[in-house]
């Protein structure tokens, strides 16, 4: 366990392993940050590097909800406008309720947690609530269609060049919606196409570590900190080991 990612700190530790060990590490799975692929490409030569594809959906995800925020914001400040012209005007304000109960603003709040998953996986009320957000903001569809598609492409595609095929066409649909944060992203892949390409050779991810993580955290957290690291790591091995 290493404190920080420092590039320089981190290959040093590394680097205490022998290059023999070292040079028999065939695939390491990262993100896109430059200090990973820095250490992976000095301590790891024989290594391919796989980009995460969970880091690459990642990133369509919040493109997406970036949509939707904005959105809800411009609810809030019409409903703003609108309580404040009702008061010059001594009437009393109603907020417009939809079909299914919803305010403007609470369609795109509660919103939020069913454009994270597959539509196979919404509720019959998750369901009735998207189609009222598509009807009311096609530009929030079509984002999760692009979010949708991403992810169907490394979750169904077992062949490089066919992936590579189905990224281009996803670039072109990206650079025809117009969303500025889906261009980002569509140029993020392409200056990661090689390491982002090489996952569909054996669809390595590091999703096993990611969950590891994500479990020290809530272990830590709950216990709001760590003051003996010796006695924390000792627990960690009887708990997870």
């Amino acid at each position: 366990m290493i404190a920080g990612t420092k590039a320089e700190t981190v290959i040093a530790v590394i680097e205490k392993i022998p290059v023999k060990e070292r040079n028999l590490v065939k695939e390491i799975t990262l993100d896109m940050a430059g200090n990973m692929g820095l250490i992976a490409k000095k301590c790891f030569v024989n290594a391919t590097r796989v980009t995460d594809r969970f880091h690459v959906q990642k990133l369509a995800v919040e493109a997406l909800q970036e949509i939707r925020i904005k959105y809800r914001w411009e609810a809030i400040d019409k409903e703003n406008d609108a309580i404040e012209k009702a008061k010059k005007s001594n009437t009393n304000f109603e907020s417009k309720i939809l079909p299914n109960g919803d305010t403007l603003k609470q369609l795109l709040a509660r919103s939020r947690y069913f454009l994270y998953k597959n539509k196979s996986k919404w509720t019959p009320n998750q369901i009735e609530r998207a189609g009222l957000l598509f009807e009311l903001y096609p530009d929030i569809q079509k984002a999760y269609s692009l979010t949708q598609e991403l992810r169907s492409i490394f979750e169904n595609t077992k062949d490089k060049i066919i992936g590579f095929a189905k990224l281009a066409k996803w670039h072109e649909k990206v650079n025809q919606s117009g969303f500025k944060s889906f261009g980002t992203i569509s140029r993020t892949i392409i200056n990661h196409y090689q390491t982002i390409l090489n996952y569909f050779d054996n669809r390595s991810t590091n999703a096993s570590a990611e969950s590891f993580n994500a479990k020290i955290k809530a272990f830590r957290s709950k216990f709001r900190g760590v003051r003996n690291v010796e006695y924390f790591l000792f627990r960690l091995t009887n708990i997870y080991a």
